[in-house]
């Protein structure tokens, strides 16, 4: 099996950029756990789905071989900046560029200087790559893509990864309840939002624990409409593709709130 290891985490910065903040530290101590996980699983490469790079035409992957710069987020901007070195595996981007377009999903590589990457692939790279010692294969989040449509990127992504002989961690990068607090609040009381919302995230991660895969396609659809999740939860989506739609339980490393939305470090048990 070309999957060695498959995690779900947040892309907010919070976390990284704010480790000091009580709530928010301990979704950086989980990070750091699942970094040490992914470390021993010993992939070659890591595939990342990310919410917040938005496409709307094609499916985009990043192609160009080295990427450095700073990016500064366009919400938490205020907390500092974040730099950014990241080695992409182009030999397993293009192979994935081509089969997407044969499966008749369409695609195209993105291979120019200073191409914004997007806060939730930089995050997961510093925690998951400290050192950026593994490539990277990145890809976007087509607004107009179902869920279907995600599962099926992920696994073409898993196919063509086994085919060329990589072993690959997978990593959903986005958000649990999408509910943000709009005001200033005080961090270090920071919780989710939303009492509902906050046990609907619960439910979710207990079934993933249990790894109930029937009970989790059946409550998804209702979860993300009445939690908000952070794009359709997606990120899940892309991961069940690449795992062929299963997996035998869940670590949950961490959970909790982030400025009122919900955030979860989670590792599937292969």
């Amino acid at each position: 099996m070309s999957v060695v290891a498959a995690f779900l985490v947040p892309g907010s910065p919070l976390p990284y950029v704010r480790r000091d903040n009580p709530p928010w530290g301990a979704l950086a101590d989980a990070m750091d756990k699942a970094g040490e996980s992914l470390a021993a699983a010993q992939p070659d490469t890591l595939v990342v789905y990310s919410t917040q790079w938005i496409a709307v035409l094609d499916q985009l992957w990043q192609t160009r071989p080295h990427l450095v710069d700073v990016h500064v987020d366009e919400n938490w901007h205020e907390y500092g900046e974040l730099p950014f070195d990241i080695t992409i595996d182009t030999e397993l981007a293009e192979a994935a560029v081509t089969a997407t377009n044969e499966a008749g999903i369409k695609s195209k590589g993105v291979d120019y200087d200073k191409f914004p990457i997007d806060t939730g692939t930089i995050v997961a790279s510093k925690f998951l790559n400290p050192g950026d010692e593994r490539k990277l294969v990145i890809t976007s989040n087509n607004v107009y893509h179902d869920w279907e449509m995600t599962q099926t990127l992920g696994r073409l992504a898993a196919e063509q990864a086994g085919a060329l002989g990589r072993k690959i961690a997978v990593v959903g990068v986005g958000g649990l309840s999408g509910s943000y607090f709009r005001h200033n609040i005080e961090i270090s009381e920071d919780r989710i939002a939303s009492e509902s919302e906050d046990a609907w995230n619960r439910r979710i991660l207990e079934l993933m624990e249990q790894g109930d895969l029937a009970a989790l396609q059946e409550q998804c659809p209702a979860y993300a409409a009445e939690a908000r999740v952070d794009m359709g939860f997606k990120h899940f989506a892309f991961l069940l593709g690449a795992l062929g739609g299963k997996f035998s339980g869940a670590t949950v490393h961490g959970y909790g709130p982030l400025h009122g939305a919900g955030g979860a470090v989670v590792e599937l048990k292969l």
